[in-house]
Formats: C-alpha cells, structure tokens, sequence
C-alpha cells in the first residue's frame, strides 16, 4: 500500500478519474490536499508520494520524479494570476497564496529576474482575497481563480514565464521519497496516461459549472500535462533561479 497526497484541485481532475478507474486503487491511500500540504506530507515522509508543488525540491532530503506527467502549462495557464486593481509598474505589495509554494516562488523569480520592481511581498492567510486594493495586488491559485473577473489587472504567471525564458511551466510533479518498485512505477504512469486520454469522460463524472469557465478547454489547452524535455529544462532553470 503507497499513500499519495494529490491536489485537489480540477487540474488533477484527469489524474484522479485514471486512478479511481483503476486496479492500482486498491493498492494506494489518496489523500486530497492543498499544494502546501502535498508539500508538507512528502516532506515529513507521512506519505510516499506526492503531487507536491516543485519549489519543494530543493528542501527534500532525497526525490525521485517518479512520472512523465505533471502539472504545467505552455503559456496560459488561467489558474495561477496576479490580481490588480493597478498595472504591474504601479503595485507596491503583493500577497501571497498561502495555499501554494511554486506559484508565489514563480512571483519573486519573475520580480527578482525579470520585473525588477520595488514589491513588498507579504505572506497570506485565508480571506486575503478581500485585501486586494489601491496598489496591493495579490496571487491566487487553483479553482478560486475560475470566475474572478471584477480586478481590471490580471497577469497569468505561466504565460509571464514563457515571455522571459521562452519555455513552458512545471507547477507540481509526482515525486516519491523513496525508490520505488518499477513495476510500480510503469503501471502507476499508464494510469495517469489513461485518465489524460479521457479528458472528456473526466469532466462529464465531474462537471464544474461556473460562468465563462469551460473545463475541456482548461484540461486540454492550459494545463499541460506531459513532462517533456523542454518542461524539464524549465524546471531545471527556475530551481536555479530560485538559488
């Protein structure tokens, strides 16, 4: 039996329909979580695996990247966004998600490396969404994001990223802290294949119904789910700028 903490957010939607589908199900304790908490569980080894955001990396005592998939996008991602009543030139703090690692790490890479700009960057508790005014801005991740149209300033992090660096995003991969059986390994990948060549079947077992959202394009043409050469040589460059 392997536990898993996996995000619960509708990006993994196609991972969770592969492997509630599957034989391997019997096999696996899932736990649904936050990215923090993913992070957190892999790092204090009380589960064996985990969708952990890839800032974590860094911090772990070993890791394995156990799959070929993860979560990532190649521009637009729609679901990790700074949020501004102001234009980025003009924000003097920014929140950050207290529900994310890599995205509000993404934020200061692009600031430190690339906006160059004299934000203050202040850590966030639950309701910080209500603190976005004059030139406080704030990064929100994951489902609270679908719908949120009322800041006339929206900047999509992943799409940010690709201008300066010209590569896609890895937002989370599936990483293990210990070796794990191959065999293990290679059925646990076809499961992930499975549900991200059933995107359709995904959404129709789970629907989300919010105005302007619309989930096929979400899973299909944001999130990018193969982690490919080019998303490995991203994630080799933002953990080095992350220093």
């Amino acid at each position: 039996m392997y536990s898993i903490s996996i995000v619960n957010y509708y990006n993994t939607t196609p991972f969770l329909f592969g492997l509630n589908r599957s034989t391997l199900k019997n096999q696996l304790d899932i736990q649904l979580d936050i990215p923090s908490v993913c992070a957190q569980k892999l790092k204090s080894k009380t589960v064996d695996i985990g969708l952990v955001p890839v800032a974590i990396l860094p911090k772990l005592e070993n890791y394995y990247i156990i799959s070929d998939y993860c979560i990532g996008a190649n521009g637009k991602v729609d679901s990790v966004k700074l949020f501004s009543n102001k234009p980025l030139n003009e924000i003097t703090h920014i929140l950050l998600d207290y529900q994310s690692r890599t995205s509000v790490t993404l934020v200061q890479v692009l600031n430190t490396h690339f906006w160059k700009l004299p934000i203050q960057f202040i850590d966030a508790k639950k309701g910080f969404e209500k603190e976005i005014h004059d030139t406080t801005g704030a990064v929100i991740i994951g489902d609270r994001t679908f719908g949120l149209t009322e800041y006339p300033y929206q900047y999509d992090l992943a799409e940010e990223w690709k201008k300066y660096t010209g590569l896609p995003f890895v937002f989370a991969c599936w990483v293990s802290n210990k070796p794990l059986d191959p065999k293990f390994v290679s059925e646990f990948n076809a499961v992930l294949a499975d549900g991200i060549n059933h995107i359709d079947e995904a959404v129709a077992e789970k629907p989300i119904h919010i105005k302007g959202f619309d989930a096929i394009d979400y899973l299909k043409h944001k999130i990018s789910y193969d982690l490919n050469d080019d998303k490995r040589k991203a994630l080799k460059l933002f953990l080095e700028l992350m220093g």
